[in-house]
């Protein structure tokens, strides 16, 4: 166990180097001058005191050689330190830590719905015995994981706000203006969750194991959750633990259609402008919610089934199934 603990932390931190390594190199290959654009303000750099702009890029380390930079980039992060924001001059960790409540929020309210929806969804679907009931509840997650993020953004904003009212369509006004990004945000994630879970329940219930649970008397319910669904969920903890990452990154687009002060917004103005330290930092922020879910998954897998840390040690891949209904 010890060893299976170590090796994911060695591979978390490789993940880590290897995102901001990609984010520095990209940020680097962009033309034009982060410098220029900060101090232009959108006017013509031409027209701008050349001093000034040097004075600016030897502050910020832009004249040193590419890898200078990097290694300093490097040893300053590694001490929490990720410089000052090129457009306003403030701490970037400050920046990143006044935005970041409302996004943790967002997120947070997002997953709980995807995960009540989606698995709720899953459960019913595989637990109906009508089967015009069950196709059309199947046909349901395909449709949500097709539908772009925007458009729902934008077409709840159209009927809830604008027409009936009930919530607010922009900013950050408290719970109700947190209901719509949620949801905008929760529905391709609760549709994905649902497919994989119901075809994983779907699978489970074909299994040996949960005949000798109906022969020994088990009833449907008792089948359908403490047997079939215990083993079902690993294929979908995996993806839950993939999927916190891709909703604090579509944040940034519910924090845009929805006018909202978060991560997201505070990534479009510095792209925008290439404030290279803000965007570095947040890039390692994604990178290290992504990493940090699924080394949590990665050590509540041998919890639910012991035999993935045996099978490293045999090296050999444990069996599918086992009696579970035991």
């Amino acid at each position: 166990m010890r060893r299976y603990v170590l090796r994911r932390l060695v591979q978390a931190v490789l993940v880590l180097v290897a995102a901001y390594t990609v984010s520095f190199l990209v940020l680097d290959f962009l033309p034009g001058d982060p410098v220029s654009a900060m101090a232009a303000g959108g006017l013509d750099s031409g027209s701008l005191d050349p001093a000034q702009l040097a004075a600016l890029t030897h502050e910020y380390g832009f004249d040193k050689p590419v890898l200078v930079q990097y290694l300093d980039y490097v040893a300053k992060a590694m001490r929490g330190d990720f410089g000052n924001s090129v457009a306003t001059g403030r701490p970037v960790t400050t920046t990143i830590a006044e935005a970041l409540p409302q996004t943790l929020q967002l997120t947070a309210a997002a997953l709980l719905l995807a995960i009540v929806g989606g698995a709720g969804l899953a459960i019913l679907a595989t637990y109906s015995r009508r089967r015009p009931v069950r196709q059309f509840l199947l046909s349901l997650p395909p449709l949500g994981v097709s539908v772009p993020t925007f458009w729902i953004g934008l077409m709840l904003v159209q009927l809830l706000s604008f027409r009936v009212h009930a919530f607010p369509a922009f900013g950050n006004d408290g719970v109700r203006g947190l209901v719509l990004p949620a949801v905008t945000l929760a529905v391709p994630t609760a549709a994905l969750l649902a497919q994989v879970l119901a075809k994983s329940l779907s699978t489970t219930l074909g299994e040996p194991f949960i005949d000798t649970a109906r022969a020994k008397g088990a009833g449907r319910l008792r089948i359908h959750f403490r047997h079939a669904l215990r083993n079902a969920a690993l294929p979908t903890l995996t993806l839950g633990g993939v999927l916190v990452g891709n909703l604090v990154a579509g944040s940034v687009v519910v924090e845009s259609v929805f006018a909202r002060n978060g991560i997201g917004r505070v990534t479009i103005q510095a792209v925008t402008v290439q404030d290279i330290p803000v965007v570095q930092a947040i890039v390692v922020f994604g990178a290290l919610v992504f990493v940090l879910v699924n080394l949590a998954v990665d050590l509540i897998y041998p919890l639910l089934d012991p035999r993935i840390v045996l099978a490293g040690r045999a090296r050999i891949t444990p069996p599918i199934q086992t009696g579970a209904a035991r």
